[in-house]
């Protein structure tokens, strides 16, 4: 997929994400996120919450770098996976902004202050996670 192809699926309708993680002792942690992407000047980052204390902001702390794959499970089957480098933040406004923008994603327009608010307290962070890598397949069973 081109860049403009993989955005478009990875952004479509209330897609999840698959994150994938490593846990202190050393094994793997799958997990589905809620999440959206951002084109900023320095790079494309896709941007999510979490508890400040949940396994996967403690995993970050240790090791910034995860994959997270978005899939359609349908024929002819398609996914994009991408390696990324997360960075947590404490700005309730800006996590605010996010946790709605994802909501009304994810929930619908009319729910998306709700969960704005909902998941825009004090203990959350938002992830903001610089892009480094993409694989990208269309109609794998084509």
């Amino acid at each position: 997929m081109t860049k403009r192809e993989w955005w478009a699926f990875a952004s479509a309708g209330t897609r999840t994400g698959k994150l994938a993680v490593v846990r202190a002792d050393g094994t793997p942690h799958v997990t589905p996120i809620w999440f959206m992407l951002d084109e900023t000047a320095s790079g494309d980052d896709l941007v999510f919450t979490t508890m400040g204390n949940s396994l996967k902001a403690k995993a970050f702390g240790r090791n910034p770098r995860f994959s997270l794959c978005v899939d359609d499970d349908r024929p002819p089957f398609s996914y994009v996976q991408f390696t990324a480098e997360a960075t947590l933040h404490f700005d309730q406004v800006e996590t605010l902004r996010w946790a709605t923008a994802i909501g009304g994603r994810y929930m619908g327009e009319d729910k998306s202050e709700d969960y704005g608010r909902r998941n825009s307290v004090p203990e959350e962070a938002l992830v903001r996670a610089r892009i480094t890598k993409v694989v990208a397949y269309s109609g794998i069973a084509d």
